[in-house]
């Protein structure tokens, strides 16, 4: 991974670890140095451990594969939504009897594993009546209660 960075802050390394430092103290610097201390420690544990979120499809016929880098997702729709993703993204489906589809998607890239499960997310939210949808796993719907006769 690349991560272009701003000409106010330069790196150091010293005895293995990598210290940033900024020109100037003003608002705009403390901003970038955090900005670019995150970044690339999300890029270094990106590399060391990786990055996962798990989704969950709730609902009754909601299925979930894959072939290879090719998910395909029926989420009650009149047609099937198939997303091809990109060669860094891992994924993996399962579809237990009696639990709910699961769709895994593994990562160095914290951003681009975060962008993807969001556009699955989006394809279907859960919803707060019944809870039915995309959802990540541990998520918490705030469910409603529906109308009374």
């Amino acid at each position: 991974m690349v991560q272009e960075v701003q000409p106010s802050i330069a790196f150091e390394l010293e005895d293995g670890v990598l210290k940033l430092t900024r020109a100037t103290d003003n608002k705009q610097d403390r901003a970038y140095h955090g900005l670019y201390r995150a970044l690339i420690n999300n890029m270094i544990v990106g590399v060391s451990e990786g990055f996962t979120k798990e989704l969950e499809l709730i609902g009754v016929g909601y299925r979930a594969a894959n072939t290879g880098q090719r998910l395909e997702l029926s989420l009650g729709y009149s047609h099937n939504i198939v997303l091809e993703l990109p060669k860094e993204v891992t994924v993996e489906t399962t579809a237990d009897k009696g639990k709910n589809p699961t769709v895994k998607l593994t990562s160095f890239d914290k951003q681009l594993v975060g962008m993807i499960a969001s556009k699955i997310r989006s394809f279907r939210k859960p919803e707060p009546y019944k809870g039915k949808g995309v959802k990540y796993v541990g998520e918490i719907i705030r469910r409603k209660a529906g109308k009374s006769a």
